[in-house]
């Protein structure tokens, strides 16, 4: 067996999961990344994983495995620079584990990251949001709790992880009701929920007669729901709302436009944003700033406070024949 296999283990059982505490999905991503980079390296090279050497990861090879995640995997930037994210930490780690491969190591290290194009937010208006949740079924159990899920959702803002991790015990009825979560970087926060969306998860949790340690919206099996299966979800209820609300149809509805969706809907309202960086439980502050790009109201209102410029409209007119003729060529 080559130094990279033990390398790759310590690198999670010791610094991820030991020292730097790396929440469940932060693991996961950084598995997935290696489970794809051994992969390729056994097509394209013929090494198995258990062969591999820390020589073989080399700056080329890494950045083949980059070109083949965009082109072949049909993957975006954004993911793109996850996974070189991922390989840099394990290479930043082998750095002080095998110091003889320091110049191999400081050419995969200066690989760069790809700028990523900002996309606009996209988010669901007001009438699109009350669209989405007139359509479950609310006739049927698993329409009543898709219902609640989703006022959850574009209520609090909160991340699909966090969604599928809510526990029976993480609602906190009374005065002042709020919600209790486990968000990004195990950090962990109260977010308080409206009177309607309390009395809906009041009836819900009746309904569902489960133990505070259940899961608030569990599957056919009373398991958390996957991420997947919550995206399915949104994504149903979106065509059904589209049909009432044809601008639906011409947006992608995901579980994170519902958190867009939130924190649209806080701006609009005139919340600042650090109070909006609080409630979805952001890091930053500057992470805010995509939304004040996205309210148009905002820069309506900036163009009003602009004086109009003393500017006649009509079309220039040439004076001479001759410069009549220049311009129509």
């Amino acid at each position: 067996m080559t130094a990279l296999a033990p390398t790759l283990q310590t690198f999670f059982t010791q610094r991820l999961v030991a020292q730097r505490h790396a929440s469940p999905n932060t693991i996961a991503s950084y598995r997935d990344t290696f489970r794809l980079l051994l992969t390729f390296v056994q097509e394209t090279k013929g090494i198995a994983p258990e062969r591999l050497s820390i020589e073989d990861l080399d700056a080329p090879l890494i950045s083949d495995f980059l070109d083949y995640l965009e082109t072949r995997r049909g993957v975006t930037a954004r993911t793109r620079n996850s996974r070189l994210a991922a390989i840099h930490s394990l290479f930043r780690f082998a750095a002080l584990c095998h110091p003889e491969h320091m110049a191999l190591i400081q050419r995969v290290l200066a690989i760069p990251a790809k700028r990523a194009t900002n996309a606009v937010v996209s988010y669901l208006t007001k009438q699109e949001i009350e669209a989405l949740l007139r359509a479950p079924d609310r006739s049927s159990r698993t329409g009543r709790r898709d219902r609640a899920l989703l006022l959850v959702a574009i209520q609090t803002g909160l991340r699909v992880s966090e969604i599928t991790g809510l526990k029976c015990q993480d609602v906190v009825f009374g005065t002042g009701a709020y919600l209790n979560c486990t968000g990004k970087g195990r950090k962990q926060r109260s977010t308080p929920i409206r009177r309607d969306t309390t009395t809906i998860l009041r009836a819900w949790i009746n309904e569902y007669d489960g133990s505070q340690a259940d899961p608030l919206f569990p599957g056919p099996g009373g398991k958390p729901l996957s991420r997947d299966a919550v995206s399915r979800i949104v994504a149903r209820h979106a065509a059904t709302a589209a049909k009432q609300c044809p601008s639906i149809a011409k947006k992608k509805v995901t579980p994170h436009v519902l958190r867009h969706s939130c924190a649209m809907q806080l701006q609009l309202a005139g919340v600042g944003v650090a109070v909006i960086a609080l409630w979805l439980g952001h890091e930053s502050v500057r992470s805010t700033d995509i939304y004040q790009h996205a309210d148009l109201a905002i820069k309506e209102r900036a163009l009003e406070c602009i004086a109009q410029p003393p500017t006649v409209p009509g079309r220039y007119q040439p004076p001479d024949a001759l410069l009549a003729f220049l311009e129509r060529l």
